[in-house]
């Protein structure tokens, strides 16, 4: 399961839809080594870990909420 993970954080990539372990819905905006920063909305950005972020979902799935 730990390896599984780590291959997720290990493939993000600007544009993901992701959630984060917190129950966090979000767009991927730009990340580094550790750091991800993720759009909630327009305007709204937050910096976190990437070991944070629990599911990459599909395309277009924050429009649809």
């Amino acid at each position: 399961r730990a390896k599984e993970h780590k291959e997720l954080v290990n493939q993000l990539k600007k544009g993901d839809e992701v959630i984060t372990s917190a129950g966090i819905l979000g767009k991927v905006v730009s990340l580094d080594e550790q750091y991800i920063k993720v759009s909630l909305a327009e305007g709204i950005e937050i910096n976190m870990q990437k070991s944070a972020v629990t599911t990459v979902l599909p395309k277009g799935t924050l429009k649809a909420l």
